[in-house]
This record gives structure tokens, sequence and C-alpha cells, in this order.
């Protein structure tokens, strides 16, 4: 059991935010809740909830500074608030590409950004990325999701060198399937082309966009992530980079390694193993 702290977490009006959120306080945690727009998060005497686009920098930033003010810090922030896209990097046009780049992407850079020094300042701190398998391999029609997921362990890996020595942890989380609306309505679509079709048929089977609505659930259950979360963040110990959630994920992430590896051996100065 940890210390109370102060949690602040975006997309937390439904799926793993929510769960993410819910387990904090059910953990004696404050909470700032971020959402978008309407919500039904319950009252709770612990738990603030602001809305806030993640893509609009200045908001970021000044999100962060309102709850330093209301609450005098921020020990735990979980950059969670994203979606998925598909479509193929032809169909994609230029406002699909940029809003998910700057929802998934720029959204956790600008937080990132904005809790840094406010960390520093007060000698430690946990920035908890959500990011996904898909950010060690990729599949097709989903390409510009895991653009912005592999561009979200970039800058993370490299600023959890940079911040170390001020007693800032950084985690990317990595989900396999989870029972969650992501795949479902909260998921986006490009405008299709035929010529896709038959890719969007085997892979998904339907070559409907956006496909038909699902009952089907299936995957780790949010709440179960996210208490396998809150548990990597109350090891003092634990200093794993990437944390992988769910049964599925080891599979997948070993398979899209061997398939880069297969690649990189390709070339005879590759070392062998």
């Amino acid at each position: 059991m940890t210390s109370p702290q102060t949690w602040m977490i975006t997309g937390a009006g439904r799926g793993l935010g929510r769960a993410v959120a819910e387990a904090a306080l059910e953990a004696g945690h404050t909470v700032v809740a971020t959402v978008r727009g309407e919500h039904d998060l319950p009252d709770h005497d612990r738990l603030t909830v602001i809305t806030l686009d993640v893509r609009d920098r200045s908001a970021a930033h000044d999100a962060v500074h309102l709850v330093v003010e209301k609450l005098g810090r921020v020990d735990v922030l979980v950059n969670n608030a994203g979606y998925g896209l598909i479509g193929a990097v032809e169909e994609a046009s230029e406002d699909d590409v940029r809003t998910i780049m700057d929802t998934n992407l720029l959204g956790p850079l600008w937080l990132s950004q904005a809790v840094v020094p406010i960390m520093r300042e007060q000698g430690g701190g946990h920035i908890v990325q959500i990011s996904t398998v898909g950010a060690v391999g990729t599949m097709p029609l989903l390409g510009l999701y895991n653009s912005t997921k592999w561009g979200l362990e970039g800058f993370s890996e490299a600023m959890a060198a940079e911040v170390e020595r001020f007693g800032i942890r950084v985690s990317l989380i990595e989900p396999g399937a989870l029972d969650t609306a992501w795949a479902g309505p909260s998921m986006r679509f490009s405008s299709p082309s035929q010529a896709y079709d038959e890719q969007r048929t085997a892979l998904f089977g339907t070559a409907e966009a956006p496909w038909p609505p699902s009952d089907s659930g299936g995957g780790t259950s949010p709440r179960d992530a996210a208490a396998a979360i809150l548990e990597h963040v109350a090891s003092a110990d634990e200093r794993r980079l990437r944390v992988l959630i769910g049964d599925d994920a080891p599979e997948q992430v070993a398979a899209a390694l061997d398939l880069r590896k297969q690649d990189y051996s390709r070339d005879p100065r590759f070392p062998s193993a």
C-alpha cells in the first residue's frame, strides 16, 4: 500500500482511463480526471473532473497548473486519452492524420512537458503512458494508429533517461486486447477505397467502414488492466520501462520482435545469435 498520491488521468470518462481513475480512488488516492465533454463519473470527495482537449498545448499546461494550484502537486500523470483509426495509409485524409497525431502523440507530449518541471521541483513523480503492443509491431489498416504509438514510445524512452536523475519514473503500458469500446463506438474510420475491401474483409470479417455494431467483448477487462497499472506504479523497485498487460500481449510482442530480427538478419553484417 502506497501513501496517498495525486493522480491526473486523461481520457478518464470511460474505458481504461475510467477504470484507472476508479482503482486509484479505491486505493485512497486523490484523482483529477480529464474528459472531453459530458461524462457520468460518480461524485467522490477525492475526485475532481475537468474538461480538457489534450490537443490544445496551452490548455494542457493550464490544466496541470490548475491541479497544482488546487492540490499542491501531481504525483502520477496517466496519459490515456486516445483512439484508434482504421484505414490504409493511402485512404487517410489530412484531417484523419492530423487529428490522430494531435490526440495520441502530441497530447501526451504536451502534458509530459507540462508536468516534468512540477515533478522535478517536488522531487519526483511518475508519468504513465498508455501505449499498445501495436507500438512494437504493426497491422495493416492500423498504420496511422501504430505510428502515433511508435512516436509516443520514441519520445518517452528518451524522456525516461532524461528525467531519471530528477526522481521521475516513466512507464510505457503496452496492453494487448482490452474489453473496452476502443474497437467499437470509439473507433474511427478513414473513407474506404474498394481497393482495400478484400484486405478489410480478411482482417476484420467485413469490408464495411464503419463496421457493424457488435456486442462481442473479449480481452483483458479494464478493471484488471487498471489493477496491474496501479501495482506497477506502487512498486518502488519496479524499473521496467515497458509493462505488458494481458495474457495475449507477450506473444504478440515476441512475434513482432521476431519479424523485425528476421528482417535485420538479412544484412550479412548483422550479428548472429
